[in-house]
């Protein structure tokens, strides 16, 4: 069940952790005790010798609420850095999806053309079906998966968001 706050942002959290065993539990724990909702998890191995992870959530919440939970992450042992890039500045975002669209005559041929505008490029066909893949900001995925539904949507397969800082600087 999620809670509805009047004040509520989308905030998209960076977290680097050591990769061990029930971080990501305990990382969860946290959303879930404050009755919040994450709306997109990616957890990626970013380390040479497998030791670290980066963790992107992408959450809503009151500024107050997210600056606690951003404290509560600090404290756990785990944790390296927790980052919230909607506060920090200029960032890029950036999500994949898979889309699969079927369809014969006309709507196969607006759904190629749709791609080729979205830059989504066929990585499956059969005569009967493609499937896109996708990348760019939540909103462009978004918009391309509205149009493809009026042309015979079948499935969608998304990634999450990933996001980091402009500029030369880590996050």
């Amino acid at each position: 069940m999620k809670i509805q706050h009047r004040e509520s942002e989308r905030h998209v959290l960076t977290i680097t952790v050591d990769n061990e065993a029930g971080i990501l539990a305990k990382i969860a724990g946290l959303f879930t005790a404050r009755g919040y909702n994450i709306d997109s998890l990616t957890v990626a191995d970013i380390s040479e010798n497998h030791s670290v992870s980066r963790i992107t959530i992408v959450t809503n919440g009151p500024p107050a609420v997210i600056d606690q939970i951003e404290a509560q992450l600090d404290r756990l042992v785990p944790v390296h850095r927790v980052v919230d890039l909607t506060q920090a500045g200029p960032h890029v975002e950036r999500e994949l999806a898979l889309v699969k669209v079927s369809g014969t005559g006309e709507k196969r041929v607006e759904a190629l053309r749709l791609a080729d505008i979205f830059r989504a490029r066929p990585v499956d066909t059969t005569t009967e079906s493609f499937i896109f893949e996708i990348t760019g900001p939540p909103d462009k995925i978004d918009s391309f998966i509205a149009l493809m539904r009026d042309l015979g949507l079948v499935e969608v397969g998304r990634t999450g968001i990933v996001g980091m800082m402009r500029g030369p600087e880590a996050a």
